[in-house]
């Protein structure tokens, strides 16, 4: 058993006895060792590549936006100052890079979610995602990306035009 699914589980629901955090750690113990507690984290470390994908479309973007912005006030002799519509830009860079980075990384967010699954079935990163494939198709790997999608783009988008917020404020 999973010790995610049993957290997921201990929030209790209607007409279940909650399980205290104790519990939870034993029942991991008692039903998977050790090895219990990391079920799913080869997954979530080959998550970091969606991170890494992302800044680094960001930041490309984002440069190809400045030197857009560097010509045009060159053309017009204006002085660059930040205003509203470079924040949208920057919004829009980052939800630009956050669909192709999540789109491409996604497949790790089902074999992890799989591993994380009570069963004997999957038991490491490749050996889920080469069942997965076998079994339901490659198209299977991109199942809930939509949803996914839908989640993160608004967040990602407001965090980094927020950052890019700070950033201008602290350098004066």
């Amino acid at each position: 058993m999973s010790f995610f699914r049993i957290i997921s589980r201990s929030h209790g629901t209607r007409g279940e006895k909650q399980m205290g955090a104790f519990e939870c750690v034993r029942k991991v113990y008692q039903t998977d060792g050790l090895r219990g507690f990391y079920r799913g984290m080869s997954a979530s470390y080959a998550g970091i590549s969606e991170t890494v994908i992302h800044f680094v479309i960001y930041e490309s973007i984002k440069q190809k936006l400045l030197e857009c912005k560097t010509a045009s006030m060159m053309e017009t002799d204006e002085e660059s100052v930040k205003d509203a519509s470079d924040f949208v830009r920057m919004m829009l860079a980052a939800a630009t890079s956050k669909t192709c980075a999540t789109t491409i990384a996604y497949p790790h967010e089902v074999v992890r979610t799989r591993l994380r699954e009570e069963g004997t079935k999957y038991r490491s990163f490749f050996q889920t995602l080469s069942l997965i494939v076998q079994e339901e198709g490659y198209g299977s790997l991109y199942r809930g990306l939509t949803t996914h999608l839908v989640r993160q783009i608004p967040n990602t988008a407001i965090m980094m035009a927020t950052y890019e917020l700070v950033v201008y404020l602290l350098n004066g």
